[in-house]
């Protein structure tokens, strides 16, 4: 069966400020990257393209001028296509979707599906409202978000697109016609590039930044203050003292993080002249850091801690500070433990320090 595709760069890219699709992205344009994804199910790539585009062709096998809307522009594309078994419709501004979803859609329609769409799960609740008026919440158990590349039978899109009728995908106006519609899984990664911080979030091999944490804390003498270390308790021996729960563990990571991120260090974010945090548990301080990271399209890859006390012993609690902390931050936290040979306040065992470091990653 023969396969072409049509990729759609039309659009004037309003809301992102400028025609997104002919960014340069990790060395080609947007497009570019678009039209090789679709190559490798197709035997001819149409481009469609603003009328004011004046670049090379991206690699297409030809380019043709949009219309004032998205059906009509695919119409476009379509009718530049040489005679096919399936076609596949694709926007230029989802360059990260993978060679293997192109090929599902276009076996699910080699299987005798009318057209076949990626789609994924919503997370979020949906409402539907008139206004500002919420009237419904939706069942989100019943909805997808759906994305492109999109693949048709020829025949049953061109009749669709006949109509004349727009719509904001493909499947839409098959649907109307009473075509057999199907859902293949879809990917997460297949961003659409709508905003300016989804380019961030595309970029491949981006920016890794590294942060150095440290903390220290005198123990205590009350022995009903638990002592915490990397979120764990450490029975035996008398908490340490401080503003929080004084987890010096958690503490140097959450600097190291901050650190990374250019965003200070904890004592700024949770100053201990602020009584309404007195007592608040490290758990919720590394939770905070990590959704402040995360604005910033930034998360944590791995880090590493080293936590230095002459008592108690802390080899067996280890693993489960690490499995504590990797679960907070998602990603590896090994955690180490060291003495100081009996030198210096730590040595004596007048208190406890960590340092840590932090390896933070663009989110892509």
């Amino acid at each position: 069966m023969t396969t072409r595709a049509v990729v759609v760069a039309a659009g004037s890219g309003t809301r992102f400020g400028g025609q997104k699709q002919f960014l340069l992205l990790n060395g080609s344009t947007v497009a570019a990257q678009s039209v090789a994804l679709a190559r490798s199910v197709a035997d001819q790539v149409v481009l469609v393209v603003p009328a004011e585009y004046d670049g090379d062709g991206e690699g297409a096998d030809l380019v043709v001028t949009g219309g004032d809307s998205r059906s009509a522009s695919v119409r476009a594309g379509l009718a530049a296509l040489d005679p096919c078994d399936i076609v596949v419709i694709h926007d230029a501004a989802r360059p990260q979707a993978s060679t293997e979803l192109f090929h599902a859609v276009v076996a699910a329609v080699a299987g005798g599906a009318d057209a076949a769409i990626p789609g994924v799960a919503i997370s979020d609740t949906v409402k539907r409202v008139e206004g500002t008026r919420v009237v419904d919440t939706l069942n989100r158990d019943e909805l997808v978000a759906v994305q492109t590349p999109q693949a048709f039978r020829a025949d049953v899109l061109e009749r669709a697109h006949a109509s004349g009728d727009g719509a904001t995908d493909d499947a839409a106006l098959v649907e109307r016609q009473g075509g057999h519609v199907v859902i293949v899984p879809g990917s997460y990664e297949n961003i659409k590039i709508t905003q300016r911080t989804d380019v961030l979030r595309l970029h491949q091999g981006g920016t890794m930044r590294i942060g150095h944490g440290y903390d220290v804390h005198r123990l205590g003498d009350d022995d009903t203050r638990p002592l915490m270390l990397g979120l764990v308790h450490v029975p035996g021996t008398p908490g340490l003292l401080g503003h929080s729960d004084a987890d010096v563990a958690t503490h140097a990571l959450c600097d190291a993080i901050l650190g990374a991120a250019g965003l200070g260090d904890l004592g700024r974010h949770f100053p201990d002249s602020d009584e309404s945090i007195r007592g608040i548990a490290s758990s919720e301080l590394v939770t905070s850091v990590v959704g402040r990271v995360a604005e910033l399209s930034l998360r944590v890859a791995s880090a590493d801690i080293t936590i230095v006390a002459e008592r108690p012993k802390l080899s067996p609690f280890m693993p489960a500070m690490s499995r504590a902390l990797s679960a907070v931050v998602g990603a590896p936290v090994s955690v180490k433990a060291t003495t100081t040979e009996g030198l210096d306040a730590i040595g004596r065992g007048e208190g406890i320090a960590a340092t840590a470091v932090v390896l933070l990653e663009e989110i892509r």
